[in-house]
């Protein structure tokens, strides 16, 4: 079972795809929103989950106070877990509309999302971006989103990508520079932020 943690729909279940992801444990998201909460990344932001399986990452996010969520997902099953896990999340908010987080499902390949967007004539921008891929996706493949992140970071967001410990640490791009590293079990944590200037 996976459940939102803290915040306005905290201790809501969300449900789970059958097959073919692999839920973030409750211990590591809350250490993620442990600090993106020190760097004041969580009210009022706009966040960006990429593989998003279920959606728990961006929907925990949204309970939290993020303004606007993007759950991009290409596994039919899953983007349809996803959407109904963000109406149940959205659920919370009805005696507080004006604070209701405006949540998209996008059931699209990351990569493909990405340029899409990079490509508009004003490309959106995002303040914290996690990255949770399935364990069976390649490094390049992994480089490939990251470099089609960078033009897409607002100043001051966060990127995250969550992998395996036996996993090497990302290729990171020109444009954004690793800052933390933290190992949970088996899962561990990369932190990055844009480079200044």
């Amino acid at each position: 079972m996976t459940r939102i943690i803290s915040g306005a729909a905290g201790s809501l279940r969300l449900e789970v795809p059958k097959s073919g992801t692999r839920p973030t444990s409750d211990r590591v998201r809350e250490a993620i929103f442990s600090t993106l909460g020190s760097w004041d990344l969580v009210e009022r932001t706009r966040v960006l989950d990429l593989y998003a399986g279920s959606g728990a990452l961006g929907l925990e996010a949204a309970s939290r106070g993020a303004t606007e969520v993007t759950l991009v997902e290409k596994h039919p099953q899953a983007a349809e877990t996803a959407k109904r896990n963000a109406r149940t999340v959205l659920t919370a908010f009805a005696r507080t509309p004006d604070a209701t987080p405006t949540i998209d499902v996008v059931r699209q390949s990351v990569q493909t999302f990405l340029t899409a967007m990079a490509e508009r004539p004003t490309p959106p921008t995002w303040d914290v971006v996690m990255l949770d891929p399935p364990y069976d996706l390649t490094e390049a493949e992994i480089a490939e989103n990251l470099a089609a992140v960078v033009p897409l970071l607002a100043p001051g967001s966060a990127v995250l990508v969550e992998r395996s410990t036996r996993t090497p640490q990302p290729a990171w791009p020109a444009g954004i520079t690793l800052i933390r590293e933290k190992r949970y079990g088996e899962t561990a944590l990369w932190w990055a932020e844009p480079e200044v200037g």
